[in-house]
C-alpha cells in the first residue's frame, strides 16, 4: 500500500511531553457528572453537564492502563450518570441542568454514538468487575439501534470494535461495527478529494479510523486498505507547512480556498487515535508523523505556535483562533488532551524500545 505520509516527524520531543494529568477533568466532575463548560478554568455550573462529555470522560478513564482509586471513583459516576441518561429502547438524553433535570428527550443523534463508545470502552477495559458488567448490561441496551447519522454510528463503531476485540465472537458488535463502515461509504477514486463526503467537517478521522477497524476486525482487506487510503490522504490535507492544521469550524470543500480558524482540540484528538490505531493494526511507523503532529499541536506546533496546555491546571484551551488560545477550559478540550498524552506515553514507550533506541 502507498501511503503519502512524512517520514520525518514534527519537531515535538516526546521526553518533553507531560504525563497525563486527571487534575482538570476532576475540578469539573462532581458526584452528578462532569460538567460542561468552564470560564477560564472555573467551572461554569449554569451550563450543566451533556453525555456527550461524561461519555468521553468515561471513555478516556478506561483506557488508563493502571486507574487508581480515585479515578475508579470517577469512572463509576460517569458510568452511573450514562446509564441513567439511556432511555428504555437504547437511545439516550444529552442535555442535564445542574438541578438534575433532563433538558432534551432520548435520540440517536452523535452523543448516542459517543456514550455507546464509552460503555464499549468500559465493558472492555474497565478497571474492576463491577463496571465492565454494568458497562456490557448498557451496552446491550444500545447497541441494536441504528442511527442515520455517520457520525453518531463511527463513534458507535468504535465503542463495538472495543467489545469485539475483547471478544471476537460477539455478533452484535460486529453487525453494528459493519452497519457503521456501510454508513460512512468508500472513498473516491478522484485523488484530489478522496472523502466519502463532499465536505469535511468535524469529527473526520473517527470516520476513517472506524473503516480501518471493521476492515480489520472483520476480516475485511479491501475495507481495511479503503479506511487506510482516507486517513493518509484526510493526514495530507491537514498538514499545514509540517504542521497538524485541524479541519475549522466551519469545514472544508472541494474547490474551495482552506480557512484555518478556529480549531478545536477534539479535532487533534481524533487525529491522534485515528493514527495510533493505524499504527497499531498495521505495524507501520509512518504513522507515527503524523501521531506526533497531532500530539504537538497541542505544544504551540499549530497554526500560530500557542502552547494550548495549561501547566497550572493541567486543562486545555477550548480552541485556537488567529489570535492565539481561547482562554476557557472546558471538558472537551482537556479530555482531548488527556487522551493525547495517553497516545504520547504509548509511543515514547515503544520508541524507546526499538533497537535503534527510538525516536526523542
Amino acid at each position: 500500500m502507498s501511503l503519502s505520509l512524512r517520514l520525518l516527524p514534527p519537531p515535538v520531543r516526546l521526553n518533553d511531553v507531560p504525563e497525563p494529568r486527571w487534575d482538570h477533568v476532576f475540578r469539573l466532575s462532581d458526584d452528578t457528572g462532569l460538567l460542561e463548560h468552564a470560564r477560564n478554568a472555573i467551572v461554569r455550573r449554569e451550563h450543566g453537564y451533556c453525555v456527550d462529555d461524561v461519555s468521553r470522560g468515561l471513555l478516556i478513564a478506561c483506557r488508563e492502563p493502571r486507574p487508581d482509586p480515585e479515578l475508579t471513583r470517577h469512572a463509576e459516576r460517569y458510568l452511573a450518570f450514562l446509564t441513567h441518561a439511556q432511555a428504555a429502547g437504547g437511545a439516550f438524553h444529552n442535555r442535564m441542568s445542574f438541578d438534575r433535570r433532563w433538558l432534551d428527550e432520548p435520540a440517536l443523534c452523535d452523543w448516542w454514538g459517543r456514550a455507546i463508545w464509552g460503555l464499549g470502552t468500559a465493558a472492555a477495559r474497565g478497571g474492576n468487575g463491577w463496571i465492565r458488567r454494568e458497562a456490557m448490561n448498557a451496552f446491550r441496551q444500545g447497541v441494536r439501534c441504528r442511527s442515520p447519522w455517520p457520525r453518531a454510528m463511527a463513534f458507535a463503531g468504535l465503542g463495538a470494535a472495543e467489545v469485539l476485540r475483547a471478544d471476537p465472537h460477539d455478533r452484535e458488535a460486529a453487525q453494528l461495527l459493519g452497519d457503521a463502515a456501510t454508513v460512512i461509504g468508500l472513498p473516491g477514486s478522484d485523488p484530489d478529494w478522496v472523502w466519502p463526503e463532499p465536505e469535511l467537517t468535524y469529527a473526520n478521522p473517527a470516520l476513517a479510523e472506524v473503516v480501518i477497524v471493521a476492515g480489520d476486525l472483520l476480516g475485511d482487506e479491501a475495507l481495511l486498505a479503503d479506511g487506510l487510503r482516507m486517513l493518509s490522504w484526510l493526514c495530507d490535507m491537514q498538514d499545514h507547512h509540517g504542521h497538524l492544521s485541524t479541519v475549522p469550524v466551519g469545514g472544508w470543500r472541494r474547490g474551495v480556498d482552506r480557512h484555518r480558524f478556529d480549531q478545536q482540540p477534539i479535532e487533534a484528538a481524533a487525529t491522534a487515535d485515528a493514527c495510533a490505531t493505524a499504527a497499531a493494526v498495521t505495524g507501520d511507523e509512518r504513522w507515527d508523523a503524523p501521531l506526533r503532529q497531532a500530539i504537538g499541536w497541542f505544544f504551540g506546533d499549530n497554526d500560530t505556535g500557542s502552547v494550548m496546555y495549561d501547566s497550572e491546571t493541567c486543562g486545555c484551551y477550548d480552541g485556537l483562533t488567529v489570535d492565539g488560545p481561547n482562554l476557557n477550559q472546558g471538558a472537551e478540550s482537556t479530555l482531548a488532551l488527556v487522551s493525547t498524552l495517553q497516545h504520547a506515553r504509548t509511543l515514547a514507550k515503544r520508541s524507546a524500545t526499538r533497537p535503534s533506541g527510538g525516536l526523542a
